[in-house]
């Protein structure tokens, strides 16, 4: 899961909060969430018709821990994030998702 060296790489980027939530930590740009850790797995929001696609790939499902899954949301297993590689792509995306939001 994400090391020091992550949590600064997202931390450092302008208008980024972290915040306590849902059992874990979340980290929100310009007020939206973007991506977060729970248990151990990645929390992404990358939108609906980004989000359908990408439970199609390996180590992703719907993020579900309440019994009703969020529309445009993944959690993406240990696996899915294990190289820095991995895990900065998934947070490249959702933040290309949260950026087409309007600021809160």
């Amino acid at each position: 899961m994400p090391d020091r060296d992550d949590h600064d790489a997202v931390t450092e980027r302008k208008g980024v909060q972290e915040k306590r939530m849902f059992g874990g930590v979340g980290f929100l740009l310009h007020g939206h969430m973007c991506v977060g850790v729970w248990k151990d797995s990645l929390v992404a929001r990358l939108g609906p018709e980004q989000g359908e696609g990408a439970m199609r790939e390996p180590h992703v499902k719907a993020f579900d821990i309440t019994g009703k899954a969020m529309t445009g949301w993944v959690l993406v297993g240990p696996q899915g994030v294990a190289g820095d590689d991995q895990l900065k792509d998934w947070v490249r995306r959702a933040v290309g998702f949260v950026e087409t939001l309007p600021a809160k």
